[in-house]
């Protein structure tokens, strides 16, 4: 399982890695490397995703300002890969960010 005490103090330049597609989410959703940060770092784990490849990743809710931000990464001998990041809507979540709508 992953745990924000092992993900919080990766958190430098150095170590995220943000691939082509995590690149492309955060043009278009105008979300920066300083709101990842921010949102890790005061942000919380609300799923665990243990059976994703190469590596378990995880989901996490933190805020950038105001803003919520859903980011999903996965921690690797040190390394954060940045997976997807975006601002969640209450179309899918519920007013906590944390819970999703269920789909009747």
């Amino acid at each position: 399982m992953l745990d924000l005490k092992d993900i919080i103090p990766a958190c430098t330049l150095d170590t995220m890695v943000y691939t082509k597609h995590v690149r492309k989410r955060m043009h278009e959703r105008n979300i920066k490397h300083e709101d990842m940060v921010l949102a890790i770092c005061n942000g919380e784990i609300i799923e665990q995703y243990l059976d994703d490849k190469p590596n378990p990743s995880c989901l996490i809710l933190g805020f950038s300002g105001d803003i919520p931000v859903h980011i999903v990464l996965s921690l690797n001998n040190g390394i954060i890969w940045m997976i997807t990041t975006y601002v969640p809507t209450l179309e899918k979540w519920e007013a906590d960010y944390k819970t999703r709508k269920v789909v009747k």
